[in-house]
């Protein structure tokens, strides 16, 4: 063991850092996906677990991170079973089997919610935060790399903190933080942000500096893999909704100067991000949204993308090498925030954001389930979805109508699970067309949603659905309202007579 920055703080291996931490405790690490993650000390703790568990002993933590997180927590730690609570998000496939079967309990959280429940112990009391940043001073200035998520919560409320220095991370990124934690209720006072990249904090997160047991040094980058080029449905989804937008500025709803955007993770949000940044008609533009992705380091460096606000640089390795490499341009462009900032329903609302986000499936009356399989099973979560599309200035969610060589439609009677309700969502999009909904009653809505969303081979069952189900306000049949779900699972297709 040695001293660390200014001889301050004690300098730990791994093996050594994670003495203080015990089978049962709850300890939170940083990132928001990948970017961020805290690395050498939850893959030493994997190995802690499996050499208890070969003698016979426990050894089980609760874990809580931002969001999402990569290889050296999620799945590290549950491929030795050593996962017993997880929220307030998750990606990964083996820990999802181990959710599923009831081995894992999972609280499936709103990620703007989380550091309140933090703050408040709604979740119990953190008994070990693992931070990443790339540096710690003597009075406890942490400087976060490429995320910053809840960990100045989890710096403020864990009993013990232990810093990861990784000296993989440019130090420069702290000049895209802009950190800022809200005080607890009744004491809180209007938020001061007025356009996307309004500061209003400092570059980097506190804690005190007794709780601090050591640091440990590593050199990994983020673990985030390639994102696959968009199908041919996921650019029929893009240009609908650019289209629509379009329309809609045309129309005056949105001004001409635009308005921020949000988008959320993955291969049809990056697709439609780089359609709106290639489109002749669309105005430069900003981004208030959760991550910040690889097609907007491409559209911001062509200047169609101003500004972006998130609280995370979810981008492959090439990508942050080039923001890195040409950071006196990015770090007045982009501003990395706490979650409960970048999610927070009050900016979000004033910005006048528009948010995009995927969804599992829709029903013809236009609620959105995000997050189950079959009502049953998680997939990923909720995640920052619903924060955006109950708040946003216009919601939208995306979906390809069928998956599966169409044995599964996106457009059902009724979804097993409702995670975004009729009352937030105003338009859904499929490759075969788009739906606004807005000012419709729930008849009208279903006639819509089942013409311009749903995929032919299920347009005649959905419409036969709607004309003999029981009238009321929401038509339905109670008795047949599953029945794509139970034919798909007794049969392997919601429609027995498609092909696989």
């Amino acid at each position: 063991m040695t001293l660390g920055t200014a001889g301050t703080y004690p300098v730990l291996s791994a093996e050594e850092a994670i003495t203080h931490i015990q089978d049962g405790d709850t300890v939170s690490f940083s990132g928001f996906t990948p970017a961020g993650s805290a690395k050498a000390v939850p893959v030493a703790l994997a190995r802690r677990a499996r050499e208890a568990h070969a003698k016979g002993n426990p050894f089980k933590v609760r874990v809580l991170t931002g969001a999402s997180s990569g290889y050296s927590i999620d799945e590290a730690l549950a491929q030795v079973d050593a996962i017993s609570w997880r929220g307030p998000y998750q990606s990964d496939g083996t820990l999802r089997k181990q959710i599923n079967r009831q081995e894992v309990e999972y609280a499936d959280m709103h990620l703007s919610h989380l550091p309140q429940a933090v703050a408040e112990e709604f979740l119990g009391q953190i008994g070990t935060a693992v931070v990443e940043a790339t540096e710690i001073t003597p009075d406890g200035r942490v400087y976060l790399t490429t995320s910053i998520g809840a960990s100045p919560t989890y710096l403020k409320y864990a009993q013990k903190v232990i810093i990861e220095i990784n000296r993989h991370q440019s130090p420069r990124l702290r000049e895209m933080a802009d950190i800022f934690v809200m005080p607890a209720p009744p004491n809180r006072y209007p938020i001061h942000i007025y356009e996307p990249l309004t500061r209003i904090g400092w570059p980097y997160a506190q804690v005190d500096p007794r709780k601090i047991v050591g640091i440990v040094e590593n050199d990994e980058p983020d673990r985030l893999g390639d994102f696959s080029p968009p199908d041919a449905a996921s650019l029929k989804i893009a240009d609908h909704v650019i289209r629509f937008l379009m329309d809609e500025m045309r129309a005056g709803r949105i001004p001409p100067t635009f308005l921020p955007l949000q988008s959320g993770v993955g291969n049809v949000a990056n697709g439609l991000m780089s359609g709106l940044g290639a489109h002749p008609d669309v105005p430069p533009f900003m981004m208030y949204s959760e991550v910040f992705q690889n097609s907007l380091v491409d559209i911001m460096a062509a200047g169609k993308l101003l500004g972006a606000s998130a609280t995370s640089l979810t981008i492959t390795p090439d990508k942050l090498q080039q923001i890195v490499d040409n950071m006196d341009f990015f770090c007045t462009r982009i501003v990395l925030r706490p979650q409960e900032i970048s999610n927070h329903p009050g900016i979000i609302r004033r910005l006048g954001v528009i948010s995009i986000n995927t969804a599992i499936e829709f029903d013809i009356y236009g609620n959105v389930n995000s997050s189950h399989l079959f009502g049953t099973d998680i997939m990923n979560g909720i995640g920052g979805s619903a924060d955006f599309t109950r708040n946003s200035y216009i919601s939208i969610f995306t979906a390809p109508s069928v998956v599966k060589n169409g044995r599964l439609s996106a457009v059902v009677p009724m979804c097993t699970h409702i995670d975004s309700t009729e009352h937030s969502v105003q338009v859904l999009a499929t490759e075969q067309g788009l739906a606004d909904l807005r000012g419709l009653g729930p008849v009208q809505r279903a006639r819509r949603i089942i013409r311009n969303c749903a995929h032919p081979d299920y347009r005649p069952y959905l419409e036969k659905y709607l004309r003999e189900a029981r009238v009321g306000h929401i038509p339905h049949d109670l008795g047949r309202c599953f029945d794509l779900h139970r034919n798909f699972l007794e049969t392997g297709s919601m429609l027995p007579e498609v092909i696989p």
